[in-house]
């Protein structure tokens, strides 16, 4: 077959079409040699309707990955430590506790206005690696949870450290209870199929440590919950901590790693797994659990879904949403580009002869597409040459626009929508909506719909850039759309505040959009500000006024875009026809960063107080240096204090943890435990907070120390200085 279309293509000199058909007949020969999946129909979205499905045993799990997968890290369980656990670590994580200074303060009075970590909705909680109340800050430093007695500053001293055999991750702090989320393995035993001797397996697993800290000084353990996966996000609403751990649905040696919830080692559940029938390259048991952090040690709820690799959690009163990206198998797209692009454009006796081919099972795939082939070929013989070089261009028109549409198909995000209230949990149903999302600020949920701002990639061929915003109903339907927005751009940052979403695109300039969603069905850009630079994190200063933070750009020599330094923006959206830049305040050069850029709880802002503060990592200047020989930047790293107000900026002072502030750029590492990464203030005192230490400052003229608290971590490890 493929001779006889070469023989074409030197007999008729039409490079062009015979080229397309070698292409279309080699892909459709490797696709006609694959054994399809049992569910796989004849488009590449398949004829399943994805609804909520439950499993009745493991062996049912089996059987469906057996269908299912064909890549060997999902069938023999490669990339079970996917975050970097090594396999033969002992699983058990245990906490021990030592006293330092006196048991308890002589005074409990905290201050009367603290800050707390900058959250996305008011009323749900998200864990970080530093909490604090009123009095007391909590941080995880290496594998020790500090608790510190900070305020009144003057007299701040650790009052507890506990240590950890695993990773602790983050915490919830909750009057007195704190809960700690830490990574850890174990070794679990199983059966394998058809054997006798019970095998061991290291897995990956979460454990969730709950204390009891009315002393923090003798903080007490009062539940040890562990979770099969490992952790990816939590959230706490009253007194309520849900937490969602994620494993490989691998089976190896006829046996399978199946979710479970132990307390202090004994199993207390086995959620039961459900799953939606859709067509993956790889799946993952995503286990949605629940506790009171007040209740009885045994009451604890999950839920296991098996579904796609979620990156993005985001989550409201009342529900959870998970989302990932959708991953189909190439295999799909494939036999659509054959049976759905080329198939069609046949002549109605060829179509239905190629059908019946297909369909006849007496026959293997080899004999299917020897017969096929030969149909085609005779077809194509017997064209003259206006004929076949029409059918060609048919042919490269059809299977262009088949590529467009599987990428989009592709590039499509599903949106898991799962009700909570009081620790329950139940699900509801999902969506589906084009593009991939930034992160959770992506989402936003108003009026039982669920707002949803996207950037579409596509690449068949050439590149296709833009980006959509969404509104689902509470079925997850969508009820309101708006699409194509800024071509050839993508989304750096959004922000719904009530019924408007502030959003920033970037490719030469910085378009701010201002887009109206007071009617859900009909979303419409209001305003747009054009400006250099961009916004990778927006933050409301009040209903007129939103903060962002991102990087300054500038035209370059060659006609391109260089991104400069870290950009603080103030705009003003009170006229949303005509958003404007308020003040911007600049710094460092190429190369500067900060934390808040990209995780939001590195950003403190207080509007009542007029601060804001960010992590910062200054990159000054090149420099010679001549003690060890080559050229490195001057680099500075620390917090930004500033005062601002609703004209813009003021630099009120800079706190590094460095000990000499003046020489940071010949001190500092990448990685390093004296890197500035949180802020937090108590009453009139400023606490910034790294892997080394604590130290308070004065809230009025930052560069004022008042104490510093050493938080003794673990000996340094030897860092490699950064060099360019």
């Amino acid at each position: 077959m493929i001779e006889g279309i070469l023989k074409m293509k030197t007999k008729n000199g039409n490079g062009k079409f015979a080229a397309v058909l070698i292409v279309l007949m080699l892909a459709s020969f490797l696709l006609a040699s694959c054994t399809k999946p049992a569910q796989q129909e004849d488009s590449q979205t398949g004829a399943n309707d994805g609804s909520l499905k439950k499993f009745s045993s493991e062996k049912e799990i089996m059987e469906y990955l057996e269908k299912n997968t064909k890549n060997s890290a999902q069938k023999y369980g490669g990339g079970i430590f996917a975050r970097g656990m090594d396999d033969r670590m002992v699983a058990e994580s245990f906490s021990k506790t030592a006293s330092i200074g006196s048991a308890t303060p002589q005074s409990n009075a905290g201050a009367s206005e603290y800050s707390t970590t900058n959250i996305q909705v008011k009323g749900v909680d998200e864990a970080d690696f530093v909490k604090n109340d009123d009095k007391y800050i909590y941080a995880i430093s290496g594998n020790k949870l500090f608790i510190v007695d900070a305020y009144p500053a003057e007299n701040a001293k650790i009052l507890s450290e506990t240590k950890f055999e695993g990773t602790p991750r983050e915490m919830f702090i909750n009057k007195d209870r704190l809960v700690v989320f830490a990574d850890g393995n174990e070794v679990i035993y199983k059966i394998p199929e058809y054997d006798i001797i019970p095998r061991e397996k290291y897995v990956q697993k979460t454990d969730i440590f709950v204390y009891d800290v009315s002393d923090r000084a003798k903080p007490k353990l009062i539940k040890d919950y562990s979770s099969t996966g490992y952790y990816f996000q939590s959230r706490m609403i009253g007194d309520y901590v849900y937490f969602i751990t994620e494993n490989n649905a691998y089976y190896y040696d006829g046996g399978i790693i199946m979710p479970q919830i132990k307390e202090s080692g004994k199993v207390v559940a086995s959620p039961e797994v459900y799953y939606f029938d859709n067509p993956e390259i790889n799946y993952n048991f995503n286990t949605v659990a629940s506790f009171n952090v007040f209740g009885d040690e045994s009451e604890i709820s999950a839920e296991t879904f098996m579904m796609g690799y979620s990156n993005t959690l985001y989550v409201s009163q009342n529900n959870i949403y998970i989302a990932y990206q959708k991953n189909m198998p190439y295999d799909y797209s494939r036999q659509g580009l054959f049976y759905d692009s080329i198939v069609p454009l046949l002549p109605e006796s060829i179509k239905t002869e190629i059908i019946n081919i297909k369909n006849d099972e007496s026959i293997n795939s080899q004999q299917r597409w020897e017969k096929i082939s030969s149909l085609i070929e005779d077809m194509y013989n017997s064209m003259d040459e206006k004929s076949k070089a029409d059918f060609a261009d048919k042919v490269e028109k059809s299977v262009e626009e088949y590529q467009i549409k599987a990428e989009q198909e592709r590039r499509k995000t599903i949106i898991h929508k799962i009700a909570i209230k009081n620790g329950e949990i139940e699900y509801k149903n999902k969506g589906e909506i084009n593009g991939y999302l930034l992160n959770q600020f992506s989402l936003d949920e108003h009026n039982d719909n669920l707002r949803v701002a996207t950037t579409t990639y596509v690449y068949a061929g050439r590149s296709t850039e833009y980006n959509n915003v969404y509104v689902l109903d509470k079925d997850m339907k969508i009820s309101g759309k708006l699409e194509d927005i800024a071509p050839d751009e993508k989304i750096y940052s959004t922000r719904f505040i009530g019924e408007r979403l502030y959003m920033v695109t970037f490719k030469r300039i910085d378009p701010l959009f201002v887009i109206d969603l007071s009617s859900p069905e009909k979303p419409k850009i209001l305003g747009e500000l054009k400006i250099p630079g961009f916004s990778d994190y927006l933050h409301p200063y009040d209903e007129n006024r939103i903060i962002g933070i991102g990087k300054e750009t500038s035209s370059n020599e060659w006609g391109g875009v260089s991104v400069k330094g870290v950009k603080l923006a103030l705009f003003d959206v009170s006229d949303v026809s005509n958003p404007k830049q308020i003040d911007k305040y600049e710094i460092g050069g190429q190369g500067t960063d900060s934390e808040a850029l990209h995780e939001h709880k590195a950003f403190l802002f207080d509007k009542s107080k007029g601060i804001l503060v960010i992590p910062v990592t200054e990159v000054k200047e090149r420099a010679y240096d001549q003690k060890y020989g080559y050229y490195k930047w001057d680099i500075w790293q620390g917090a930004y204090v500033f005062n601002i107000d609703e004209k813009g900026f003021e630099l009120n002072g800079k706190i590094s943890h460095e000990e000499n502030e003046d020489e940071t750029g010949y001190h500092y590492y990448y990685g390093s435990e004296k890197s500035v990464r949180r802020s937090l203030f108590m009453d009139d005192v400023i606490y910034t907070i790294s892997g080394s230490k604590i130290k308070a400052n004065e809230l009025k003229e930052a560069s004022k120390e008042i104490t510093t608290v050493e938080l003794t971590p673990e000996k340094e490890k030897d860092r490699v200085p950064i060099v360019y």
